[in-house]
């Protein structure tokens, strides 16, 4: 669900809804649940319609980053806790990062350091947030958050055949909608990482529009056919014109 105050302050940096003391309540068992099984030394954020309040029971995620935790125990800590609240939530999903994802002046390094103190509360353990300032709503950011969308590209259609076509289609929808929601950002001006951003490319690039739609169903749905994946990977189709429009305007990460 779109964070209704996610956008620029006066001073022009990004702005969201992400606090502790919005975690709606029905939430909190299952946050408690995970931070009953995680070392104390791990660093436990949460993420997503749970941090800025807009989540709803039954069907949300939790989303939850952890940084220190491995990535194995991450992943089965998330299967247990999802079965143990399957009528509280859609699912619990807990990212593994490490301290060193957020080190450097790399565009990846620095894209984590504004999603890390933009978009999570702190839950427990350390927290490597607490003294980042606030970042600019720019293409820098935009960057950061998507400018791997050309490495995804090549990774999708890599993985054609291999992966299930309905779970590659919706992730492929999902990502290219979060590097168009950076393109709307940078070409209005504001700052938005809401997947709805696509209506607004529709204006701009009106041809992409039944397929912008078409992302956005997918995004939400079962997924589509293994002819619809090729067809939205094929060349000049619209995730290479999303990836290209990417590259040219706010740029890619650099090897």
């Amino acid at each position: 669900m779109a964070d209704p105050r996610e956008g620029v302050t006066t001073d022009g940096l990004i702005v969201t809804g992400a606090r502790r003391d919005r975690v709606p309540s029905a939430f909190e068992p299952v946050l408690a649940y995970v931070l009953g099984r995680v070392p104390p030394e791990v660093a436990v954020h949460v993420y997503g319609s749970v941090a800025n309040g807009t989540a709803t029971v039954p069907t949300s995620d939790v989303d939850l980053l952890t940084i220190g935790l491995p990535a194995a125990d991450a992943a089965g800590l998330g299967a247990e806790a999802s079965a143990a609240f399957a009528e509280v939530c859609r699912g619990v999903e807990i990212a593994a990062a490490s301290s060193d994802d957020y080190l450097g002046e790399g565009d990846e390094a620095y894209g984590n350091r504004v999603f890390l103190r933009h978009y999570c509360a702190h839950l427990a353990g350390p927290d490597p947030g607490a003294g980042l300032p606030g970042f600019p709503a720019d293409a820098r950011a935009a960057r950061g958050f998507n400018g791997d969308i050309e490495r995804s590209l090549r990774r999708w259609r890599a993985a054609l055949g291999r992966d299930d076509p309905s779970d590659l289609s919706r992730r492929i929808a999902r990502k290219s909608l979060l590097a168009l929601a950076g393109l709307v950002s940078v070409h209005d001006g504001t700052w938005t990482t809401d997947r709805s951003a696509a209506a607004r490319w529709s204006e701009i690039e009106p041809a992409l529009a039944p397929q912008l739609a078409r992302l956005r169903t997918l995004c939400g749905s079962g997924g589509g056919s293994a002819d619809e994946t090729e067809a939205l990977l094929a060349s000049g189709g619209v995730i290479e014109s999303i990836a290209t429009r990417f590259a040219a305007e706010i740029g890619l990460w650099q090897a």
